[in-house]
């Protein structure tokens, strides 16, 4: 093997937007909100059962709570991307860490999305799709201005870059 065809794994340089944290904490409520509100209104409703439906609520509200205040701050110190010349890198995950590392040459798309919550903190979320059975690279929580330039980049390394043989 010729010393430039060596890869050598290093954690990738750049954090996500500061703002994902308060969009992720956002998220987490509005994930634990719905199922207890349900519980809730159903509760307030069914009279013989709201003990049944009332303590799960509050136990997972608390649940959601809390996991608000830690998890999001946490997957901020974690969730890390770079891109180089050669190749695409994102770590992610908290517990179970996965690094995905997609070949310029292997690099099919390139999209930028934002959904609702993503537009009001000015987020985006860069998803690059390769030759892969693992599926795409998702980079989320980056500023939407900094997204668009990644997606222009991302696209004019792509073409000058020659598809891979194998």
């Amino acid at each position: 093997m010729r010393g430039e065809d060596v890869v050598r794994l290093r954690p990738p340089a750049n954090r996500l937007n500061e703002r994902a944290v308060l969009w992720w904490r956002v998220r987490c409520l509005l994930t634990t909100a719905v199922p207890v509100g349900v519980l809730a209104i159903l509760g307030a409703f069914i009279e013989p059962a709201r003990a049944w439906l009332w303590g799960p609520a509050a136990v997972l509200a608390a649940a959601g709570l809390a996991g608000t205040a830690f998890l999001p701050s946490w997957w901020y110190r974690v969730h890390r991307w770079e891109v180089t010349d050669e190749a695409v890198y994102v770590r992610t995950g908290a517990l179970w860490q996965e690094w995905r590392i997609g070949p310029m040459s292997r690099i099919q798309t390139v999209d930028t999305v934002r959904g609702p919550l993503e537009q009001a903190f000015r987020l985006a979320t860069v998803t690059v799709t390769t030759a892969s059975a693992k599926g795409e690279i998702r980079i989320q929580g980056l500023d939407h201005e900094l997204a668009a330039d990644l997606a222009e980049r991302l696209t004019r390394i792509t073409r000058a870059t020659p598809g891979d043989a194998t």
